[in-house]
């Protein structure tokens, strides 16, 4: 059957062993055991959120989008699931009869009464435990309770963890840990590809050591949109969307083929067409439930997602945040999320935005404001009257950059708000009243309309919306806000200071050169601070009508004074979903936008995440001979070295209208209070103000342009697919059919020779240092992305065999080639590592030689000689996305182990599931410090018994130079010490699978 096993050995340990019963607890036992409902209700297991969706394979008239049921008119499955007529189905549903009546909080569960008669069905009533503090928990840890409570067997979930919940404010502080069960799965194809890979590679590693290859099924439903492929190879084209949607098939047809066996070889697995839209997007207008109703029992949409901007759905009131792919892989399978109970920061919003102060401006403060406060492993949750003032799009916008400021969730509670933006995208009247009486029941819904309960937080800030002005991101970090006033001098002020997050070190006498060329037969001219690509892209802004809108609004300004925007400009729109076009042609805007060239080029995550494209011959080889300090402007939330573009040095983030106002204005080296942007048809100078919209204009043209048909009319077509998609033809099997020439899927080697016997835990000795770090290495660092450079080892392996250099395609769009990954691992070409002395770049030194090589050859050397290797890190190690492949290349590189000032917290959590010891410096200590200078040996000394570890105890750690200091096991749960017994989560999965009988 589908049932997992036990979740690791400490949970065996915490379900054994006695536990006081807390006086809320107990007050929610009957008397005597419940009677057996004959509803479906009792035929379902509780403790899985939604588990029994996960058989939703029946090929009915029910579209398969909706994971076998429509949503939007909740209806039970159980007939359904019985006419499969399977004998594992069968016995998977007497397993989850029996689960069902060792759910302790069976007591709790209450009739939702429907308003004109009848019930939406039951839940399990937090109001009916009758306890004082869960009135003071702030509502994103009410949606942790609620899911402890359903899930609670006992078992996986005990009621010690649900007491550990309710006590939340007692209980945070001390680091604890507790079990979660997402309701279901989000994936994007850069992440989802090799999530798909993995699971391939269970199948058949189960079948090695004779298990049940079919075990191996997503138990949640799994929504998998493909939008990260697409490329802007043309822009500035009618025609752009169909030719890069062309170019991007013979690019990704084979891992295209791939994602669409797997969406018919797993059950529970939606994939959603290239062209559709940016996953958060559609996660956010289409996906995302609010309330669940499986079966008759109702409960909080909650979601963990293989992208770390999961969190855009955040501003909907569903929790949701960004894991590890190996994560999300064991959400899949069952398995509870290990984690740590986190504080939460109440972020008071008081006032209102001033006219002409957009979304972006405001998120761009409030990631600044939470960098400073430090939230990493933090909840946010915003309250106060200020939320009620900005739209249901503005809160998905600041959600949207949780992975910015470094929270695991910036949560917004579901208020009418909310319900008026479920109502406008499609959501039927029937499922909007069910969510909205089932969250007022259960005390998950606020009323700004009435008296607020003042809620317990960890920590507290506050901003008055009046006072946030217009600003922009940049040039190297998306939390460095500068305030559009003062760009001019933050400018030159980064010209001038050594290279750094704020620095270029340009000499004086260099930052007026100019670089003459030809463009097409025209003269043109870059300097430092031309902006070479302006682009309107990203799911952080392209989600927000209003600011959407406004880009329009300034573009039809600028039409109509005679502005325009340099030819030489790479400029492109890459809407979040269909619906955007619709409202932008309804608007009649979509035609002053491509007037200045910013015609659609896809439905996808383009520019944001490095498929920009290539710049014009012309325009590269001004920037690189003359060294120029080329721009981009783009509205996305990443501008991290080397990501945007290789070219683009200085890249910024900003507000749609305001990328299209730099593109006119073609610098960013401008004050936009005092210089002319242009001049205009007339011969006269056109100022900013000149062409930037009122609040006013911007309302009057989203009330009148976003329709409720616009979104039902695109997300009825959006599993139809395209011509191109619907023609990929693919084998229908349940294990994949490895072919060794492909040079996109590949089967990875996690599992080769793996046996019944974990590997158990292990120490690091006599350890090479491969990289020597400082702060703030990124994953954008570490992990594979954006274009594969001509000169990389990545490269080498395509060439020898046989693709040819303007088919290497990204990398990204290769993850699910671990010989290509591998090989891209801290390939990045701004890579600061110690041991080269200054230099940057992808190279580092193999110390028994002294050889300066790529990080790949280095490390196969390392490999190669059987010598161990190890990382040295500064602080914030790994921030940034929460890409696997940060992970899994170091693991495929040899890295055993990572000594770091601090972790971000998926990356952190990541290694872990590779089976590689994150370990911490004790505070106020780092390399530097300690005289290291990654030219020692090291040693590593943890216990060899997994029991003789415990979560963040402290380990010596010695040199071959005599040096010896004292480290913390970055070891967060007991759950995360079996998975490193277990030599990583997916092994461990595995063994427990099997030995299921």
């Amino acid at each position: 059957m589908y049932i997992t096993g036990p979740h690791s050995s400490a949970l065996l340990r915490r379900a054994s062993r006695s536990s006081r019963l807390h006086s809320t607890i107990s007050r929610t036992q009957p008397s005597s055991p419940p009677q057996t409902d004959p509803s479906p209700i009792a035929s379902r297991c509780r403790s899985y959120s939604g588990v029994s969706s996960a058989f939703r394979s029946v090929r009915s008239s029910v579209p398969r989008w909706s994971h076998g049921v429509d949503w939007k008119s909740p209806a039970t499955l159980t007939s359904q699931i019985r006419t499969a007529g399977s004998p594992v189905l069968d016995r998977f549903h007497r397993a989850l009869s029996t689960m069902a009546s060792q759910n302790a909080f069976n007591g709790i569960l209450t009739g939702l009464p429907k308003p004109g008669g009848g019930e939406f069905g039951k839940f399990y009533s937090l109001p009916a435990l009758n306890d004082p503090r869960i009135d003071k928990l702030p509502y994103s840890i009410r949606i942790l309770l609620e899911s402890a409570i359903r899930n609670c067997d006992n078992f996986q979930v005990t009621k010690e963890d649900v007491e550990k919940i309710i006590d939340w404010e007692k209980t945070a502080p001390k680091q604890v840990e507790i079990p979660f069960k997402p309701a279901r799965v989000l994936l994007q194809d850069f992440t989802g590809v090799p999530a798909v890979v993995d699971l391939a590679c269970m199948r058949d590693a189960m079948n090695n050591l004779g298990g049940d290859s079919n075990k191996i099924n997503p138990l949640v439903p799994v929504d998998l949109v493909i939008d990260h492929s697409v490329q802007v190879d043309v822009a500035r084209s009618e025609n752009a969307v169909q030719a890069n949607m062309e170019l991007e098939f013979q690019r990704n047809k084979e891992r295209f083929a791939f994602l669409k066996w797997g969406s018919k070889a797993f059950h529970n697995m939606l994939v959603v067409p290239p062209g559709s839209g940016i996953v958060h997007q559609v996660n956010l207008e289409y996906l995302g439930r609010v309330v669940f109703n499986t079966d008759g029992v109702l409960y909080p949409d909650s979601v963990v997602g293989t992208d770390s901007h999961t969190t855009m759905i955040d501003g909907l009131g569903v929790a949701g945040w960004g894991v590890g792919g190996i994560e999300a892989e064991a959400a899949m399978l069952g398995q509870p999320m290990s984690m740590v109970l986190p504080g939460v920061v109440g972020f008071k919003l008081s006032g209102k935005l001033r006219d002409g102060v957009t979304a972006t401006d405001l998120v761009l403060t409030v990631t600044q404001m939470l960098r400073k406060h430090g939230v990493v492993g933090k909840f946010v949750e915003f309250h106060g009257d200020g939320v009620g003032k900005i739209s249901l799009a503005d809160r998905a916008t600041i959600a949207n950059m949780s992975p910015e400021y470094g929270a695991t969730m910036g949560f917004f509670p579901v208020d009418n708000v909310t319900l008026q933006y479920l109502q406008l995208t499609g959501r039927s009247d029937d499922t909007v009243a069910m969510i909205e009486a089932y969250l007022r029941a259960n005390n998950m819904f606020v009323d700004y309309n009435e008296r607020q309960v003042e809620r317990a937080y960890s920590s507290y800030l506050e901003l008055d919306l009046a006072s946030v002005e217009p600003c922009i991101s940049g040039p190297k970090r998306p939390h460095d806000r500068v305030p559009l006033k003062d760009m001019k001098a933050d400018w030159h002020s980064c010209l001038d200071s050594k290279v750094g997050f704020k620095g270029f070190a340009v000499p004086k006498e260099s930052q007026d050169k100019v670089a003459k060329f030809s463009f097409h037969g025209q003269p043109a001219e870059l300097r430092h601070g031309s902006v070479v690509i302006a682009a309107i892209t990203s799911c952080t802004n392209t989600s927000n009508p209003s600011v959407m809108l406004g880009a329009g609004l300034v573009a039809k300004k600028a039409c109509e004074l005679g502005l325009k925007v340099k030819p030489w400009i790479k400029t492109s729109l890459a809407p979040g979903s269909g619906v955007v076009t619709k409202y932008l042609l309804q608007s009649g805007l979509q035609k002053y936008l491509d007037e200045q060239g910013f015609n659609i080029v896809g439905y996808g995550c383009t520019t944001c995440i490095g498929n920009s494209g290539e710049l014009d011959e012309t325009v590269g080889a001004a920037i690189s001979e003359n060294d120029i300090i080329a721009s981009a402007v783009l509205s996305g939330n990443r501008n991290f070295e080397g990501r945007v573009h290789p070219l683009t040095r200085a890249n910024y983030l900003a507000s749609p209208p305001l990328v299209v106002a730099y593109a006119l204005a073609g610098t960013v080296d401008i004050d936009f209070e005092k210089e002319p942007i242009g001049v205009g048809k007339d011969g006269k100078n056109v100022y900013f103000r000149d062409i930037w919209p009122s609040t006013q204009e911007v309302a009057d043209a989203v009330q009148s342009s976003v329709l409720p048909n616009m979104f039902k009319s695109t997300y009825e077509a959006i599993t139809k697919g395209n011509p191109m998609w619907n023609d990929l033809s693919v084998e229908e099997s349940k294990l994949y059919s490895w072919d060794s020439k492909s040079t996109y899927i590949h089967e990875p080697p996690y599992f080769k020779n793996m046996t019944m016997d974990p590997p158990g835990a292990h120490g690091v000795k006599d350890a090479y240092c491969l990289l020597n770090f400082g702060d703030s290495i990124t994953t954008d660092h570490i992990s594979p992305a954006g274009s594969i450079h001509k000169d990389s080892p990545a490269a080498k392996y395509l060439l020898e065999r046989g693709v040819d250099r303007k088919d290497f395609n990204s990398y990204g769009s290769r993850r699910g080639n671990d010989e290509i990954m591998a090989r891209g691992t801290f390939a990045n070409i701004r890579l600061v590592n110690k041991l080269l002395n200054g230099d940057v770049g992808p190279k580092t030194v193999h110390i028994p030689t002294g050889e300066k090589l790529s990080v790949f050859d280095a490390a196969s050397r390392y490999k190669a000689a059987g010598q161990d290797t190890i990382v040295l890190a500064g602080a914030e190690y790994g921030s940034g996305s929460s890409r696997d492949w940060a992970a899994k290349g170091p693991m495929l590189l040899g890295v055993k182990a990572v000594i770091a000032k601090s972790f971000e917290r998926i990356h952190r959590s990541n290694l872990v599931g590779m089976g590689i010891i994150p370990l911490c410096f004790k505070a106020g200590e780092d390399a530097d410090m300690l005289g290291l200078t990654g030219h020692e040996r090291y040693n590593i000394d943890l216990p060899c018994s997994i029991s003789e570890i415990r979560p963040g105890q402290d380990v010596t750690v010695t040199t071959d130079n005599g040096k010896s200091f004292a480290c913390t096991v970055r070891f967060d749960t007991e759950v995360e010490l079996a998975y490193f017994n277990h030599g990583g989560i997916l092994p461990y999965v595995i063994r427990q699978l099997i030995a299921q009988k």
